[in-house]
């Protein structure tokens, strides 16, 4: 992606459908560098506060600071615990629906929002309220599910690199015994492995294969 893509005339936001564990907020930054532009970070859960009017007044100097720093990109992660499906509370206007609205206010460039990128990501597709996925907002979904097996072997790599593996150890063989894992799933393979090697010999020297 290259920053000419990102031109107000051009510019899409988009939501990233991911399961737990498949990196998507690793995923985001990249497209921020790779294009060049300024990158905030925003886990959802933080945005909302017990004061009236706080949790809108976070989502307004949010937009604020991404069109300071403009061209830039904004991530949401976790975007499912801010943009819930509105009217579900029986006592008045919810925090939730006050925060969704602002939010769509910003998205809907009311104040200039120009050079400003949104993307974000969940696991929770079911949660948000249909109207942020309409045609204007969030113009894009992308799915992005577990690593294939090739993708599986780049990421045992990964986290191999710095441990002592026996001559046993078949990365390809791992990546193969490991369909439908997500890199967390992967993550947590090596470290256990790692645990399991320690507690057979506190001296071990390297991981093996059955460990």
């Amino acid at each position: 992606m290259h920053s000419s893509e990102l031109e107000p005339a051009h510019q899409q936001e988009c939501c990233c459908l991911v399961p737990s564990g498949c990196s998507k907020t690793l995923m985001a930054r990249p497209v921020a560098s790779e294009a060049g532009l300024n990158f905030l970070a925003v886990k959802c859960p933080e945005l909302f506060s017990k004061w009236v009017d706080e949790s809108e007044k976070a989502v307004r100097s949010l937009f604020a600071k991404a069109r300071a720093n403009a061209p830039s990109v904004i991530f949401f992660d976790e975007i499912d615990n801010l943009v819930v499906i509105r009217g579900k509370e029986s006592d008045g206007v919810s925090v939730a629906d006050r925060v969704m609205s602002q939010l769509l206010v910003e998205l809907d460039g009311l104040h200039g929002r120009v050079n400003v990128t949104v993307i974000a990501a969940t696991n929770r597709p079911d949660k948000i309220d249909p109207a942020l996925l309409r045609p204007g907002w969030f113009d894009r979904l992308l799915y992005v599910g577990p690593p294939s097996e090739t993708d599986r072997v780049d990421v045992f790599h990964v986290h191999l690199r710095k441990m002592p593996c026996g001559f046993d150890v078949d990365v390809s063989e791992l990546a193969h015994l490991t369909e439908g894992c997500t890199g967390a799933d992967i993550s947590s393979i090596c470290r256990e492995a790692a645990i399991s090697a320690i507690e057979e010999n506190l001296n071990c020297s390297e991981v093996k294969m059955e460990h």
